[in-house]
């Protein structure tokens, strides 16, 4: 992309006179050749260094709208997906429904574009390019303060993603939780759709629901909300448990024992 022109010198000219002063000749030989050596080293540092910053330096690409979607490199899409549309003016106003037919049952979601807009943008568009479509849900929490299913990685291990990241739009509406004395942590209420992410503005794929109220730092862009059928799903995930392990035989955050597939993920027809 970025390639540097190289450039083959030829060196400058020396008018020679005749050969009464040898001495002279040999100077003027040695002055040509160390500046033709000079020349052409310079060729190489100029050309070689842009072929390399090409090759390993050209910065991952972000689109220019205002959500501001930027490839990850480092971590590849799990399944292929271009970058989401980004337009002047992103959509921020209604709701789009979806339909999530489980493996458990529905999962009806309703996901509000006043809340987060680019969050709802990129969403859809992962469920346009059937990202999510047989997904498997890799994390259930039954903690006292945390109660969600955990779902997004197509590779079911909670390292997967789109290739792409982008900025937070975090909740400012949220009740304080009633269980946390200091006020820091948020009501996460039960039936809330909310991003999963890994640290600021690295939201990708991943997204939990909220089975039942639950007590975060608000560092999680709510996105919308579980319909009624979609609830009852999610207690009977939750109700089946998380998987035991050697180290833990009654762990409280790991694998639903109830395997929760996501058969689809599309917009909803019903009107």
């Amino acid at each position: 992309m970025w390639l540097a022109d190289g450039f083959s010198p030829a060196g400058p000219r020396f008018r020679i006179r005749p050969l009464r002063n040898l001495t002279i000749f040999w100077r003027v030989c040695r002055m040509n050749r160390t500046l033709m050596t000079a020349l052409a080293a310079a060729a190489l540092v100029v050309s070689g260094g842009g072929t390399t910053a090409s090759a390993s330096d050209a910065p991952p690409r972000t689109t220019h709208g205002p959500c501001q979607y930027t490839q990850t490199p480092d971590e590849p899409a799990a399944r292929p997906v271009p970058l989401p549309p980004d337009p002047r003016h992103t959509p921020g106003h209604g709701t789009v429904d979806m339909a999530v037919p489980t493996s458990q049952g529905p999962l009806p979601l309703r996901l509000d574009r006043a809340k987060a807009p680019c969050t709802v943008q990129s969403f859809a568009h992962l469920a346009r390019h059937r990202f999510y479509d047989r997904t498997v849900c890799h994390r259930l929490t039954a903690y006292p303060t945390l109660k969600v299913l955990q779902c997004g990685d197509p590779t079911g291990t909670g390292e997967g993603g789109p290739g792409y990241k982008f900025k937070d739009e975090l909740p400012v509406d949220l009740p304080p939780a009633p269980s946390d004395p200091t006020g820091v942590r948020r009501l996460y209420g039960r039936g809330l759709l909310a991003m999963a992410n890994a640290g600021p503005n690295t939201n990708g794929s991943q997204f939990f629901v909220v089975y039942g109220d639950s007590a975060l730092r608000p560092n999680y862009t709510v996105f919308g909300t579980v319909g009624t059928a979609g609830l009852k799903t999610l207690d009977k995930i939750a109700a089946g448990g998380i998987e035991p392990t050697t180290q833990d035989p009654a762990p409280v955050d790991g694998t639903p024992v109830l395997r929760t597939e996501l058969l689809s993920v599309r917009p909803s027809c019903r009107p």
